[in-house]
């Protein structure tokens, strides 16, 4: 089945998981949303036009760039209902481009690392596009952070939100097949962001779509989260070697820095002398969810502000959770509210399947073929 964009599926009317039902402190207010309103961003060097929209509904207000999907704000209220917002992001074009560590942004074809960038997909050997240190990170050099998406608005319901397509052609950043993808945006009437992927391929590949966002539930530019509480539903993870590339094996994480089976804060085991810590300057890991790969999505993890009440809860169809506490930030970059990121200043918290799962055959399959509809679905809860 192909995604165009006169192809309108019905994963965005499909949001069965509500802030009520992921049991967020709070649910926002509810009420029809505003419909999306369009504006120029700016313009890239080839004179291409970048649009950002902004969407509003249930106390949840969403701006979005058609380069690279990117999640520019999302702005919620804390338990004064005093609104901030909540992801890091820049005010101008020309540093999305030239300076983004994927703040906000889609990733693709292949979310995470792949070992050296290479792969074997039926007896067929792939070089592609390398650019994090030997390996592949997140599709490579230009990978869908990088496009500009055909973006559509629509109002459903009392749900408001954008179709995104792109079409990754055949041969790009060395992925074979060329890739149709879809993804929509969905504000719901109870104010919960839901993301859902669909892809459909003319050549077998591997796919692992996920988004990028820059979480700091106390408000971008203010300071660390290491004081943030976090929960993550998984009893192993995936070690890596010195290049943050996995070892194949699935750690239990009781008796490690790893473990937030019970909520703790980011910043408890953050300096531990544990080896895995020390390879990832603090957390870069993926989590192995115990849920596995599920139809609908389920929840699997909860980060709460203890200083403004705000909380996100994540469910999601995927196996697996890369938590990233922002250990690269290094305060050479300025952010929307004019005030610079440093190391801690926010985390990531992105639904995935397993990195180099390509290379690893006992992690579950990336592989999409010809005839197949790649799906995946992510919601966000905010509460406070």
């Amino acid at each position: 089945m192909e995604l165009s964009r006169r192809t309108v599926m019905a994963g965005a009317a499909a949001a069965g998981v509500t802030a009520t039902t992921l049991g967020s402190a709070t649910a926002h207010a509810t009420g029809g949303g505003k419909k999306p309103v369009k504006e120029l961003f700016g313009t890239l060097a080839d004179g291409t036009r970048v649009h950002r929209w902004s969407l509003e509904n249930g106390g949840t207000r969403l701006k979005v760039l058609s380069y690279g999907g990117v999640v520019q704000s999302l702005e919620i209220p804390d338990r004064r209902g005093r609104y901030a917002n909540v992801s890091l992001g820049f005010d101008n074009l020309d540093d999305y481009v030239a300076k983004s560590p994927y703040f906000g942004a889609l990733i693709g074809r292949y979310g995470n690392r792949i070992d050296q960038g290479r792969f074997t997909l039926d007896g067929r050997a792939y070089q592609l596009s390398v650019n994090d240190g030997a390996n592949t990170l997140h599709g490579g050099a230009q990978g869908f952070d990088k496009r500009v998406w055909d973006v559509e608005p629509f109002t459903k319901g009392s749900d408001v939100g954008l179709y995104l397509y792109y079409t990754s052609v055949d041969g790009e950043m060395g992925y074979p097949g060329t890739l149709r993808t879809k993804v929509t945006y969905t504000l719901t009437r109870g104010g919960d962001w839901r993301i859902d992927y669909e892809a459909t391929t003319d050549k077998a590949t591997v796919v692992n779509l996920t988004s990028h966002v820059y979480w700091n539930l106390a408000g971008e530019g203010s300071g660390t989260v290491e004081d943030h509480e976090l929960t993550i539903d998984a009893s192993r993870y995936t070690p890596v070697d010195s290049g943050l590339i996995p070892t194949g094996e699935l750690a239990r994480v009781a008796g490690t820095p790893f473990d937030f089976r019970r909520a703790k804060t980011v910043g408890e085991d953050i300096r531990v002398a544990h080896q895995q810590v020390l390879y990832g300057q603090g957390f870069d890991h993926n989590w192995a969810l115990d849920k596995g790969v599920t139809s609908r999505p389920e929840h699997i993890a909860t980060l709460r502000d203890p200083r403004s009440g705000r909380t996100l809860r994540i469910a999601t169809t995927e196996p697996g959770l890369q938590f990233y506490s922002g250990n690269f930030q290094d305060g050479t970059l300025v952010g929307t509210g004019g005030r610079v990121y440093r190391q801690g200043d926010a985390l990531c918290l992105e639904t995935q399947h397993f990195p180099d799962s390509p290379n690893q055959p006992s992690f579950p399959s990336t592989v999409l073929r010809p005839g197949r509809t790649y799906r995946s679905t992510t919601v966000h809860a905010f509460g406070s």
